[in-house]
């Protein structure tokens, strides 16, 4: 199991853990070293504020270009190259981190939770200047009173049925996006999103080999040789780099100590040959969450 679901779990899977979505840890006034380095009282404020810094830069109203948004560090950005990769890590744990889910996580996900709210990806934003682009999705930030509190923002925000969100999910999970679940001080599930090279935290983790930003899934993938017929469908869908064709076998090989267990790969296999196996029953990859190495 991952970091966090040893200290939020109980050993069990986090993010289906009813009490890490409750109000009463959202409204709970943190810790002296949580205040410290969340640099508010309770959640509800840090949440409120990413919400503004994030979801809102992402309307068309906001002021931001391209270009800005690209070239200009921001001041955590900025305070980070004078610190440690495990420094900044050991941070993000506790402000904002994540963790892939295969698309069957995210339907329990969204059968836990009392509401689900789609809104304006901030990373789109930022990375390609597209604005409304709406992969992200709230948990019951409905009930913050955000639509009340910003209300300009109201229009560009959708809160969904379930049986609609899971539409778009698989829509999702066909098209290639990476599934995530997002803490908003840790842990508080705040969000479940959707990734590729365009979102910021896929972008600066895997593609800049930078510091981590979210842990890989509780699976990872494996191919079942006796029905790959070696068609390469499931290597186009792969966004970290974890499979490889054998020429002379006509098959393809998943790397376990590379993948992610995002389980994408199997939308696109016509055979059923790929399935999801339990990290922890794989030796090559059971202690490996973040890097290509042990924890």
């Amino acid at each position: 199991m991952c970091e966090f679901c040893i200290k939020h779990g109980e050993g069990k899977k986090w993010y289906l853990q009813m009490k890490n979505y409750a109000e009463e840890l959202l409204h709970e006034e943190l810790s002296s070293a949580q205040k410290d380095i969340v640099k508010a009282k309770t959640r509800l404020e840090w949440n409120l504020r990413f919400f503004e810094n994030f979801t809102m830069a992402a309307d068309s109203r906001f002021s931001k270009t391209q270009d800005e948004s690209e070239d200009t560090p921001s001041s955590s950005e900025t305070s980070e190259v004078q610190r440690t990769e495990h420094e900044i890590l050991e941070e993000r744990k506790v402000i904002h981190f994540g963790q892939v889910l295969p698309i069957e996580d995210v339907e329990k996900v969204i059968d836990m939770v009392d509401s689900i709210t789609r809104m304006p990806c901030g990373c789109r934003f930022i990375s390609t200047g597209k604005t409304d682009k709406r992969y992200c999705f709230g948990l019951g930030v409905d009930k913050w009173g955000i639509l009340g509190k910003f209300p300009d923002a109201a229009s560009s925000l959708e809160v969904l049925d379930k049986k609609e969100v899971k539409r778009i999910f698989r829509e999702y999970d066909n098209e290639g996006l990476i599934h995530s679940i997002w803490t908003g001080v840790t842990p508080y599930v705040i969000g479940l999103c959707n990734c590729d090279r365009d979102c910021m935290a896929y972008k600066l983790y895997i593609e800049k080999v930078g510091t981590p930003y979210f842990f890989r899934a509780e699976y990872i993938c494996q191919i079942d040789w006796d029905l790959c017929t070696g068609c390469k469908s499931c290597m186009s869908q792969c966004q970290f780099g974890a499979q490889f064709y054998s020429s002379a076998l006509s098959k393809v090989y998943i790397d376990p100590s590379r993948c992610f267990g995002c389980g994408l790969c199997r939308a696109t296999c016509p055979n059923d040959a790929i399935k999801l196996v339990p990290r922890h029953k794989e030796p090559e990859a059971a202690d490996i969450w973040l890097r290509n190495v042990p924890r």
